[in-house]
């Protein structure tokens, strides 16, 4: 990844999250992050996140994609003579087909969400990839829309290319984040995210860009063979990408000592000098995220993670570089 030369005020644009709750000025502002991204290049990607975005289809427009042999009912007009002469075979120019397609932003706002050691929130996190995204997909002049869930329930923002319907979504997020830590009892107990899925299945036609960030705890879970049904639906006729957002303290314990830990009722002591649990606790971790990978490996769609200490648009680019690279 090569970085070029960005401004003080657009490093300051693009380092504005952090603290357990989020702020619907910052996630409006990050607007402004989404222009800055061209600040990440590579020979693969001039616009990494827009990159996510951009669609598989190839045909006529205004942008080049690649050259490939001539086929017979190519047009002649494409042709690529340089390529022609140099290999002595004829060779057909292909351009992005300027196509807008609904863009569908799927975020986690559940309980397993609300934690962070360092920097942000797993839920503060994923609320501003959920606007990055959606703003770089209106920049595009793409349609968004999204469902934002946790465990008392989900709603949906049908996608629209408007600023209206991306601020629409930004609240529901906003809404749903500062209910954590203070929801009523579980409305779906363990089946919200199928619950979201589902209706998820309902708003993406054929053809969106579909973007689910989260941290998959309950995707994890033994059994849950619905919801993984439900992304494979989702895979098969859209391009499916995962986000997945996770805090440090979830794969590693902190140095060894002995800590008292809560989740804001209960509490208990730990010893994290034990050789034996620090190594349990990272090979869950490790086995957790093992499985994940191979799931979306299977649905043949790309997984990013995310952690609460980076560098949100940096790492994301990188990522997308790589995944560019290999594809």
């Amino acid at each position: 990844m090569v970085m070029k030369r960005v401004s003080q005020s657009s490093r300051h644009e693009l380092n504005i999250r952090g603290g357990a709750y989020t702020d619907i000025r910052e996630l409006i502002r990050l607007r402004y992050a989404s222009k800055a991204i061209d600040a990440f290049a590579s020979s693969k990607a001039r616009n990494p996140l827009s990159g996510l975005l951009a669609s598989n289809f190839r045909g006529r427009g205004i942008d080049f994609a690649e050259v490939r042999t001539y086929q017979p009912g190519d047009d002649v007009r494409t042709i690529d003579w340089r390529v022609t002469a140099r290999t002595g075979a004829p060779h057909t120019k292909l351009f992005q087909e300027e196509k807008e397609r609904p863009v569908l932003i799927l975020v986690d706002q559940s309980q397993s969400m609300f934690f962070g050691s360092k920097v942000a929130f797993k839920s503060v996190l994923a609320a501003e990839v959920a606007a990055l995204l959606a703003w770089t997909a209106l920049e595009r002049g793409d349609r968004v829309g999204g469902v934002v869930f946790s465990e008392a329930g989900h709603r949906s923002v049908r996608p629209r290319r408007s600023k209206h319907s991306v601020l629409h979504l930004l609240h529901e997020i906003n809404d749903f984040n500062h209910q954590l830590n203070q929801q009523a009892p579980a409305a779906n107990g363990d089946n919200y995210l199928v619950e979201a899925l589902r209706n998820l299945r309902r708003v993406a036609k054929h053809g969106c860009a579909v973007f689910i960030i989260s941290d998959f705890s309950t995707l994890a879970q033994e059994g849950n063979e619905e919801a993984r049904l439900h992304m494979n639906q989702i895979a098969r006729q859209n391009d499916l990408v995962g986000i997945h957002i996770s805090d440090s303290l979830e794969r590693e314990l902190p140095r060894p000592d002995l800590y008292t830990i809560t989740n804001g009722t209960d509490r208990v002591r730990i010893n994290t000098a034990n050789k034996r649990f620090r190594a349990d606790y990272q090979q869950g971790f490790d086995e957790q995220i093992n499985a994940l990978r191979r799931e979306f490996t299977r649905q043949k769609s790309p997984l990013f993670e995310l952690q609460t200490h980076e560098p949100m648009i940096s790492s994301l680019a990188q990522q997308y570089n790589e995944y560019a690279r290999r594809v």
